[in-house]
């Protein structure tokens, strides 16, 4: 009758994991979520991996390469979606959706602004887990992947300026500065990671660098973090006027946690902006912060309007794709070895708050508050979920 002491495990329950990776048909979308060498990680530590053939073939990945390191190729999307896990750039597609099963885990990313009402609907009356990895935290409440993603079309915003600034496409400019020569004038509009990272890009070329932002302390993180004074004001539409007059480059590089982005520069604005200068609007994914800003693709990525030569495709990490698969790898797989270390999607859920943080359909449940808020969809805490499955 003497109290016992309590057995506890002595180590983690380690789960074996079933995961694909299918091949991205959404327009424009080279990436592909896990690179062959993340993948031979997950097999040596004796998770499946299945690749749909010709998943990785848009960022140079051959499916001899994944099954070198030990994942298994399928050739069609559905033999992919008997995975347990899977493993997505863009979100699935409407012609995908019947291929999805009951408590099936989707990470990929929620695009969160372009999500129509049925299609949430469809999700949910699947009863799938779905997880968006550009809301997943890390331990200090970073987004790991949306940075790495940021870092990417920052530098590449300040490239492709300079492209459409040279003789062949523009009027003959050289972005930055040489001696004897006035620098280049840029404009960045936003002081977040895409901005920053355009900054460092254009100051390192030699250009003449002025970033806006109404966050007094995102311009300070930012000349912090850059190491070196650079020229920084709030958003004031005179003194973002002037500016952009003087500007050969202006880069739109404002993001927002939900909704539209808001529109700083109006068509009046560009009007008055020098002839042949180059807008290259980042912020289009999310509707644009220049009035004159549309949406353009790879394959016809520029168009003028009042002689201003404007660059807005989304999505611009897919011009490097198999850089950017690198960075997706580099916080996918760890996050999936920890899946399996401490016993399946389910316990790492219920373990950790940045990825809790991504969760937005748990089991068929809608737990976005901001989703079932504009969609005006039914919405429950993930938090009473989990305690109501503990149970």
């Amino acid at each position: 009758m003497m109290p016992q002491e309590k057995l506890q495990p002595v180590g983690a329950r380690v789960k074996r994991l079933f995961i694909g990776i299918p091949k991205e048909i959404s327009m424009q979308e080279n990436r592909v979520a896990l690179v062959p060498e993340a993948v031979q990680l997950l097999v040596n530590n004796g998770h499946r991996v299945v690749v749909e053939t010709n998943a990785g073939k848009a960022s140079n990945f051959l499916d001899n390469e994944y099954s070198e390191a030990g994942a298994e190729i399928a050739f069609s999307a559905k033999e992919v979606y008997q995975a347990d896990i899977l493993l997505k750039v863009e979100p699935v597609a409407d012609e995908e959706m019947d291929y999805l099963k009951p408590k099936q885990v989707l990470i990929s990313a929620m695009q969160l602004n372009v999500q129509p009402k049925n299609y949430i609907k469809n999700l949910m009356a699947k009863k799938v887990s779905a997880i968006a990895w550009d809301y997943i935290a890390d331990e200090d409440r970073v987004l790991p992947i949306v940075r790495s993603m940021g870092e990417i079309a920052g530098t590449s915003a300040v490239l492709i300026a300079a492209e459409y600034l040279m003789n062949q496409k523009g009027q003959g400019i050289m972005l930055g500065g040489i001696t004897g020569v006035s620098p280049t004038q840029v404009v960045i509009i936003g002081a977040g990671t895409v901005g920053e990272f355009a900054a460092r890009a254009a100051l390192g070329l030699g250009a003449d660098v002025r970033v806006f932002d109404n966050s007094i302390s995102k311009l300070r993180r930012l000349q912090n973090a850059i190491g070196q004074r650079v020229s920084t004001s709030a958003i004031q539409p005179k003194v973002l006027l002037k500016a952009l007059m003087r500007a050969d480059v202006a880069i739109g590089a404002v993001r927002t946690i939900s909704g539209r982005t808001p529109c700083y520069v109006s068509d009046e604005m560009v009007q008055q902006m020098k002839s042949g200068s180059v807008i290259v609007d980042i912020s289009i994914d999310q509707g644009g912060c220049f009035e004159t800003s549309r949406v353009t693709t790879i394959d016809k990525p520029v168009y003028k309007k009042h002689d201003i030569i404007h660059y807005c495709v989304p999505n611009v990490a897919s011009l490097v794709s198999r850089t950017a698969s690198h960075a997706l790898s580099n916080v996918m797989a760890p996050l999936v070895l920890q899946m399996g270390d401490e016993g399946g999607v389910e316990d790492m859920i219920r373990n950790h708050v940045g990825v809790q943080n991504g969760v937005y359909l748990y089991n068929g449940t809608l737990t976005n508050k901001y989703l079932g808020e504009s969609l005006n969809l039914p919405c429950k805490d993930l938090k009473l979920l989990l305690a109501a499955f503990n149970s």
